[in-house]
């Protein structure tokens, strides 16, 4: 349940709604199987999975939501080699070459017989809408995954009107003056970067296990390179890679939270993730914002 990658957009209207209301607009999109000639699906699943029943789960006056996407798993080799073995029958067979309007039309046929006999796999994407910040934090490693979720929000409740965090000053300035100086209080470099040139074209160092002082560090900064991702901690609590477009890649939480976690008495798979979504949603809430102010404030124009 950890989150490990993080996209962060801000609500631009209050949201309104309890996890009980949530949860009873979301069941009009609930998560499906694929049927038919379905190549995928996507709905909404229980955060628990088989421990929970609801279709939205809160702590802290945070809900978490869970959207899965199953999918048919079609390997394009396997289309392949079953439209060779079709061309090269009806050309044995009927004496004549098979042109490309008729191999796209087989190709057609061969998807649809195949298709509902195709193996389905499924991935889950969380996220929680924290109502005292007016944040929606997803838990992807793209932009495009985040998108999905919030898309489907969009289609479930007709309207859910979110952007993405946009910062008052360059999040990249504001990383290549830490690796040139030193971070903000609280942070600690660790030991990895991406340096990028300035011009369109220009190179990309990336650097892991790599101690972030030296010359070699201070040559690519003196060439006009700028930070584009840097691994930090924070406070012993938790370690990440800030990417200059604001998303937090990696992130890991130390062993300090880690065991509160495991020192808490629950009882129940329930009652420990409720634990771990309680002290995971408190950190973050401290965290980012601390970044936002750092990056000068929410950019709301």
């Amino acid at each position: 349940m950890w989150f490990k990658n993080l996209q962060l957009y801000r609500l631009t209207e209050s949201f309104d709604l309890s996890a009980e209301q949530l949860h009873e607009q979301l069941l009009s999109h609930a998560s499906k199987p694929c049927q038919g000639l379905d190549s995928f699906t996507l709905g909404w699943d229980r955060p628990l999975g088989r421990d929970g029943q609801m279709l939205t789960h809160t702590v802290n006056n945070c809900i978490m939501v869970c959207a899965r996407r199953e999918e048919r798993v079609l390997p394009s080799a396997v289309i392949r080699e079953v439209l060779e073995e079709k061309i090269a029958e009806i050309e044995a067979s009927e004496a004549r070459t098979v042109r490309r309007k008729e191999k796209m039309q087989l190709k057609d046929e061969i998807m649809v017989d195949l298709l509902p006999r195709a193996f389905t796999r499924s991935a889950r994407t969380f996220a929680y809408i924290d109502i005292e910040k007016d944040w929606v934090i997803v838990d992807s490693v793209s932009a495009k995954k985040a998108e999905d979720l919030l898309s489907l929000m969009r289609e479930t409740l007709g309207s859910f009107k979110v952007k993405p965090f946009e910062v008052k000053q360059s999040p990249s300035a504001i990383l290549t003056d830490w690796l040139k100086k030193r971070p903000a209080a609280g942070f600690e470099l660790e030991d990895e970067c991406e340096l990028r040139d300035t011009l369109e074209d220009g190179g990309i160092v990336r650097l892991r296990r790599h101690g972030l002082n030296g010359s070699e560090i201070d040559a690519h900064l003196d060439a006009g390179k700028m930070v584009t991702k840097l691994a930090v901690s924070w406070q012993d609590k938790l370690s990440c890679i800030l990417a200059d477009d604001v998303s937090i890649k990696r992130l890991k939480f130390l062993d300090v939270i880690q065991e509160e976690a495991g020192n808490a008495e629950t009882e129940t798979v329930v009652e420990q993730f409720d634990v771990n979504f309680s002290l995971m949603s408190l950190e973050l809430r401290n965290f980012v914002q601390r970044l936002v102010e750092i990056y000068g404030g929410i950019n709301r124009d």
